[in-house]
């Protein structure tokens, strides 16, 4: 398969096919027009031929006279003509009802003339040149005729010819410089895509720093390089993100290791009393717990990320669930003379997986609790808000520079540079993954977390999610 698809032929570029359907769509145009344009003009034409004819009918009534039970026409100072001014294209036949002549006007004797008259116009065609025939029905006493009226066409057909020659020529001249024209307009629309080709081929996972930077017009081209500018700084934003995870997981990981094999070493040096063995024995489990909670951190972010937590939701009142939540904070807080205050109606009702919400709340509240000095105040307020509920945890404590808040929520982002700081009392964020398994929990339930700080002024992270529809029904 990937032979045939190297080997199948290579279509025409763009451009060349655009230029192609451009000439092709004008050249039709221009076809169609002038035809339209040629037949107008021939209908209208012989339309003023037609009326010529109408007109010399007229006249030619008026001078018709009986002699010898045929239809003649009146002598006028012995030249009939004057009374009709006809031209040398022009004759008039007085015909009897069989189709015979009785008289005629004109000075042209090689003119046909129809012997089987019809009444209205006609086209004749005699000697390869082209005539038009008027008809029409006399009546002069008792004698009945035809007044036929034949006129040359050739003027009529020289002018279209004419038309025609400078159609031949002026249309075939106009789609090639339509084509030049289309040619080039084309090839300067798509040189942006062009520019998107090399860019796209220069651009590797080690260098991502490549733009476009189209300067152009906002159309269809311009949209298409400006999203692709923003998918580049996407994926270079991604792609960082990634090495700094993969780096911190690195770190992460080699510091408990490092100890691991340097406490065992130590030990495995010399012989040791018992006691001593026990204690390397329990620090050593507390590195491998911290291995353990890492992993499983980092396994649970995974399966949130990808969608693959299975746990079934379920109506939650949200006064008695954080109420729970707060008394397992609450032997925290009193140790610090920390003063929790709650703000929560009796009727808002979520709907989620109550073991993801207790490990995001618990996950918030420990870290309010954590990060705010003694005497200070930590409250928790929600509110329903149209189809969403909206929970904020506020605490007093120093506050978060603006220079680290859009990084909070990223694995493994610390503001802290101190990577070997102890763990926390619940085991969670020591690795700077607190946060952004918090946000992960939000994002599975359709909610935003947000938060927003001032330093000296203390920070409060905002929960919004869904609201449930459904009360939660008390048990019987």
């Amino acid at each position: 398969m990937h032979k045939l698809t190297q080997m199948r032929p290579r279509g025409f570029p763009l451009r060349i096919r655009l230029t192609l359907w451009y000439t092709a769509s004008l050249g039709l145009i221009l076809i169609l027009f002038a035809a339209f344009l040629y037949l107008q003009l021939r209908r209208s034409l012989l339309t003023q031929v037609d009326m010529a004819l109408q007109v010399i009918a007229a006249q030619a009534l008026i001078n018709l006279d009986q002699e010898d039970e045929q239809l003649v026409f009146q002598i006028i100072e012995n030249n009939p003509e004057a009374v009709f001014n006809l031209q040398d294209d022009f004759v008039i036949y007085l015909l009897a009802p069989d189709g015979s002549s009785w008289d005629r006007l004109g000075s042209d004797d090689q003119v046909p003339m129809v012997t089987t008259p019809t009444a209205g116009y006609t086209t004749l065609l005699e000697s390869n040149e082209r005539w038009r025939v008027y008809n029409q029905m006399v009546s002069v006493g008792h004698t009945d005729g035809w007044l036929q009226i034949v006129q040359e066409l050739e003027p009529v057909e020289e002018t279209l010819e004419s038309l025609l020659r400078q159609m031949l020529f002026g249309v075939p001249v106009a789609i090639v410089l339509a084509g030049m024209g289309g040619f080039f307009l084309a090839s300067r629309a798509l040189r942006p895509i062009e520019r998107i080709r090399r860019t796209a081929q220069a651009i590797n996972a080690s260098d991502l720093h490549q733009r476009i930077g189209y300067t152009g017009p906002a159309d269809e081209v311009g949209r298409l390089a400006a999203t692709f500018d923003n998918m580049l700084a996407r994926l270079q934003n991604a792609f960082e993100r990634e090495r700094r995870f993969t780096g911190d997981a690195a770190h992460e990981l080699r510091t408990p290791l490092a100890a691991l094999k340097g406490r065992i070493g130590v030990t495995l040096s010399q012989p040791r009393q018992q006691s001593t063995y026990v204690e390397t024995l329990q620090e050593l489990e507390g590195q491998v717990d911290r291995l353990v909670r890492l992993s499983n951190d980092l396994l649970f972010i995974a399966r949130l990320e990808q969608g693959q937590h299975h746990e079934p939701a379920e109506r939650i009142d949200l006064s008695d669930f954080l109420g729970a939540i707060l008394d397992q904070v609450r032997p925290l807080a009193e140790a610090k003379s920390i003063s929790l205050v709650e703000s929560i109606p009796a009727d808002i009702t979520i709907e989620g997986r109550i073991d993801l919400l207790i490990r995001l709340f618990l996950n918030l509240l420990d870290n309010a609790v954590k990060y705010t000095p003694a005497n200070g105040r930590v409250a928790i307020e929600a509110q329903k808000q149209a189809q969403r509920v909206q929970i904020a945890i506020s605490d007093t404590g120093p506050g978060i520079a603006a220079a680290h808040l859009p990084h909070l929520f990223e694995r493994f982002y610390r503001v802290e540079g101190d990577r070997a700081r102890r763990w926390g009392s619940n085991g969670q964020g020591g690795a700077g993954l607190g946060l952004a398994i918090a946000h992960e929990i939000v994002r599975a339930h359709g909610g935003k977390l947000s938060v927003e700080s001032e330093m000296g002024e203390g920070t409060s992270f905002v929960v919004q999610l869904p609201a449930s529809t459904s009360p939660v029904l008390a048990p019987s």
